[in-house]
Order: C-alpha cells, then structure tokens, then sequence
C-alpha cells in the first residue's frame, strides 16, 4: 500500500501520494490539493494494479503531436492517398490545437467542445474524417499501454449530408459522351463498367479481353499530393469486370497501334491522364454544353458516372451479386448500403407482392370448411409458414 504526506507549497498545502508501480519500483505524484484527492488517486492505482489494468503515468506524458507522428510512421501499409489524409488531418487541424498538450491531459469534454467547433466551418465528412484521424491516435496509445481508455469514444459527430448524386440515363450518357470529343470512349466505358478513376486510369491494353468482353482490374492509380503513384486497387483485390458489346469496336480502336503495356486511356502526351484535368478541362465543360441545351440535365463528376453504370446495372435486372464484383465493392451488403437511394419504391413492391401471394395461397387452398373466400380479405394469419 502507498503513503500520503503533505508538504508546503507556494500556493499552499499540497499531498504527496507514493506508491509502487506493478514492477516494485518506487513512484510518486505531487500537487493533491487536498487529502481525500490524494487517497482516491492511491485507492484508484491499488485497483488498477488488482486488476491488471495500471497504466504508468510517464507513459502519458507524451505530448500529441509525438505521438502522432510516431502513429503516423506506424501506418506504412496504408495506401499513398490515405496517409496523405492522415497528414493533412495531422497538420491542418490536429497538431495545431493539441500538440503540445499530453496525451493523459486531454478529456472528453474538450474533444466535444472541438468537434463542435470543427462543424461551424467545416462541412459534416469533413469533421468525421479528422475526429476519426484523432482518435485512431488515441487508439493506438491505449494498444500501447500508455492509456487506460480513449477519451475520444462516444464523441457525438455532426450528421452526414448525402448529396444528391447525377445518375443518368443511357440516353444522358451518350449525349455528354458525344461532348467529350477524344474522351468520348473513356466516359461510355466508366458510364457501363462502373471502374473508380483510378482503376481506369492504370488500365492497360493487355487488361483487355476482347473474346470474353472483359478488363482485368489489377492495380490502380492514385495522386498523393501531385504524385502519380501505382498500387492495388481499393479492395486489394484484383476482379473481372466486363463491358457491352457496343464498346468493343471503341476499345478496340483505343488499342491500335499500341504495345500491350501502353496505357489504355493515355492523356495526349501518352502519361496517365489525371482526374482534376479531366474533370475540369473535359468532363465540366461538356455537362455545361448540355445544360445550356437541358437544364435538368445534372451535374456529373467522374465518380458519378460509376454511380451511373451501378444505376444502369439494377435497372437493367443484374442481381446485388454481379453488381457488387462489378464495382469492386468488399459485400453486397456494401453495395445495398451505397445505392439505397436507387430503390425508393420497395417497400410498396414488397406489399404488393405480398397482397398478390396472398390472394394465390387464399384462392388455391384445399378448404373444404370454407368453400367461398373473400376476394379481398381483411386480415390474413399464418400464410405460407
């Protein structure tokens, strides 16, 4: 059991708590302002220790931009673009206001007070992705021993606002695909396939398959603060994805005269063509033609276009399955998750489905004590169980 001894400060009496860490080895914390302070600290690190549980306090002396960049360096198997987020995160926002502060210093409350702050300005993912970045730090100290708990759980975060995203039709697509002069086959093949940019920007001409109508998705380009960088796609996961019988003349003139490690969707000088460039040189000025000539024509990003092809896929009749292989998506229930808004009228077709399986079991039932049935029954029990 530790001991508690008062001694004289410039501001007063303060209590000494000594005791023993789970080692043996000898410690103290200082600066109690009263003695019922100091004997709850104690009665506090005797249960600690009871439990298996205790956490030096040196080890939480670390300040939080230390120890962040220590998680940060931890972090090497992520891909370039997310570790590029993290030090954003990092340096922008996180750094700036706890980076001298210790890690045992800093409470809950304060975390909340911040993200409250955060969402004056920021908008609501934004917020998400820095309070995630800030606790993962926190994480990894309690994983460490350095901390009991992490004081960034349960922090309420703003609610996310889903924009609306511009799914078009087959005709919608081929109409801007028509304004985008040289890129029209990159925008019909994102618009039916359904690739991430970056997987369609890494595409080879030996990705193609032309007998099975199919691209072989094996890596994919990404842009870490203006660097072109090659990796796996986002899955880690290389997948088949086929494309419709009208792009195989396109793709194919896309493939002549090229060696077979030549870049499928090159920009003019034969480098990876990169997605702020297409965005803002190509694909924006071609909706605002067509706007110009329909106005509900939406707005489109590249990414929307493969919101599109998973659009055009379930409308067509492709089962959640295919769809998710498709998009490259980790579940089907991944994919059910993302494109919810596509099925707005569910639950009146599981009703009327319902009523029309009802009516069948009620008509073709063998009941010899109820030879006539209600056309539309009012109530109906135990069917089909």
């Amino acid at each position: 059991m530790g001991s508690i001894t008062a001694y004289e400060s410039a501001d007063g009496r303060r209590y000494r708590v000594r005791y023993r860490k789970p080692d043996h080895s000898q410690t103290d914390k200082r600066g109690f302002r009263t003695k019922r302070d100091a004997e709850e600290f104690l009665h506090m690190v005797e249960l600690s220790k009871a439990r298996g549980s205790y956490v030096d306090p040196a080890l939480a002396r670390v300040n939080v931009e230390t120890w962040a960049r220590d998680w940060l360096k931890s972090q090497a198997q992520l891909k370039p673009t997310t570790l590029v987020g993290y030090e954003s995160a990092l340096s922008k926002h996180i750094i700036p206001r706890w980076g001298r502060r210790s890690l045992s210093d800093i409470g809950y409350a304060e975390i909340q007070h911040w993200v409250s702050d955060l969402s004056k300005t920021l908008a609501p993912q934004s917020v998400r992705n820095i309070y995630a970045v800030f606790s993962l730090v926190f994480s990894f100290a309690v994983r460490d021993g350095r901390l009991v708990r992490n004081p960034a759980e349960g922090i309420q975060l703003p609610r996310r606002i889903k924009a609306k995203r511009g799914y078009l039709t087959h005709v919608q697509v081929h109409r801007l695909a028509d304004e985008c002069g040289d890129s029209r086959t990159l925008v019909l093949f994102l618009s039916y396939t359904g690739l991430r940019w970056g997987e369609a920007a890494a595409l080879r001409v030996r990705d193609v398959d032309f007998t099975r109508r199919r691209v072989e998705v094996a890596r994919a380009v990404s842009e870490p603060a203006g660097r072109i960088v090659f990796g796996t796609p986002k899955t880690h996961a290389r997948r088949s994805v086929p494309f419709p019988q009208f792009l195989v003349d396109p793709i194919a003139e896309a493939c002549k005269d090229r060696e077979p490690d030549d870049l499928l969707f090159p920009s003019p000088n034969g480098d990876v063509i990169r997605a702020g460039n297409f965005r803002s040189r190509t694909l924006a000025s071609a909706v605002q033609r067509v706007q110009q000539a329909d106005s509900s024509f939406p707005r489109v990003t590249p990414h929307d276009l493969r919101h599109t092809a998973a659009s055009l896929a379930l409308s067509s009749g492709a089962n959640i399955k295919a769809i998710q292989g498709m998009l490259g998506h980790a579940s089907a229930t991944m994919t059910l998750d993302v494109y919810a808004d596509l099925f707005p009228d569910d639950l009146d077709s599981v009703a009327a489905a319902l009523d029309l399986a009802a009516q069948r079991h009620l008509v073709t039932r063998d009941d010899a004590a109820s030879p006539t049935l209600p056309t539309n029954p009012p109530h109906v029990v135990g069917l089909g169980s």
